[in-house]
């Protein structure tokens, strides 16, 4: 089960909407490391395809519940299979919670204990906006204000959790996928 040196091998890639993290994690998967696609895009695919009303746009609580249950889903297969080597995710569980402070929605007590227990890596690297790289798509439809707004609410969930917030420059992904690698090098 999980242990102190599995959950120093789980690390977060997190901020607003559009900063980067997908193609980043997508260098660092093509440099060899466990990577875990964003939950929130992958609940929205399976909503649209079937018609739900599970969406961002639609029922934002409802998309919560099933992007925080994807994310303690993915969370409990990885510490069961992870053997070596850093795994980076593409948001964690706290996003979720994060998401339910942006939208004023209250976070259900439930959610706060099981992110409490479902612990990573206490350094979190987070994506600052970047209006140079900000696009919208079928999946993503916020304004760069709104994921201005997320990135300084996921900033305040992870502090508020007891996380370390490494902030990552806004350089090219190789420089990202060096910046990070050098962190957790050095980390004890």
């Amino acid at each position: 089960m999980k242990n102190n040196n599995t959950i120093q091998k789980l690390y977060i890639l997190t901020g607003g909407p559009g900063a980067g993290k997908t193609t980043l994690l997508e260098g660092l998967s093509d440099n060899g490391f466990t990577t875990v696609a964003e939950e929130g895009r992958k609940v929205i695919r399976e909503q649209l395809s079937s018609h739900g009303d599970g969406l961002p746009w639609i029922n934002k609580a409802f998309f919560a519940e099933l992007m925080f249950g994807a994310s303690v889903k993915t969370y409990e297969n990885i510490i069961k299979t992870i053997d070596a080597g850093p795994v980076f995710f593409d948001r964690g569980i706290l996003d979720t919670i994060g998401y339910l402070k942006l939208e004023k929605i209250p976070v259900p007590k439930e959610m706060e204990i099981t992110a409490r227990e479902m612990q990573y890596n206490r350094n979190v690297f987070i994506l600052p906006p970047w209006k140079d790289i900000y696009e919208n798509d079928s999946e993503r439809k916020q304004t760069l204000e709104v994921a201005e707004r997320t990135f300084e609410c996921m900033y305040e969930t992870y502090v508020e959790y007891g996380y370390h917030i490494i902030e990552v420059p806004k350089v090219t992904v190789e420089q990202r996928i060096r910046f990070i690698l050098d962190r957790i090098e050095s980390i004890p």
